[in-house]
């Protein structure tokens, strides 16, 4: 009888899986610690085919949506090793564009919470 040690590791879906929640749980803290718009409340939502996360947000200064609406704001999207990719939406011609690479997610955090130059949070 060979027992199993205590420390076996779980099938790589199930892990992948609880990972990925903990990086969902990771961004949505951050988030909340934000200056600007503090009393806005963001949604983050997985992006297509597990590419990471995207973060969507009321428009209260209304220089995007008129009415105040819920407007993408930045895609968190993991690249390899660990590191990530940081895209932010560029309004005006309604796609994505790379902001920053090869970032911790803590980095890829920072810049969208502090947004000194108002690049995420129009």
């Amino acid at each position: 009888m060979n027992p199993q040690p205590a420390f076996a590791a779980t099938d790589p879906p199930a892990m992948a899986a609880r990972v990925f929640d903990l990086d969902h749980r990771r961004i949505v803290q951050v988030l909340a610690g934000r200056s600007r718009y503090k009393y806005v409340h963001p949604r983050v939502v997985s992006a297509a085919e597990g590419a990471g996360w995207q973060v969507f947000s009321p428009n209260c200064s209304r220089n995007v949506d008129a009415a105040g609406g819920e407007i993408p704001i930045a895609w968190f999207e993991p690249v390899e090793d660990g590191r990530w990719r940081l895209l932010a939406r560029d309004h005006v011609s309604a796609c994505w564009v790379v902001h920053a690479e090869d970032l911790t997610l803590p980095q890829a955090l920072a810049l969208v919470r502090e947004d000194p130059a108002r690049e995420f949070w129009v």
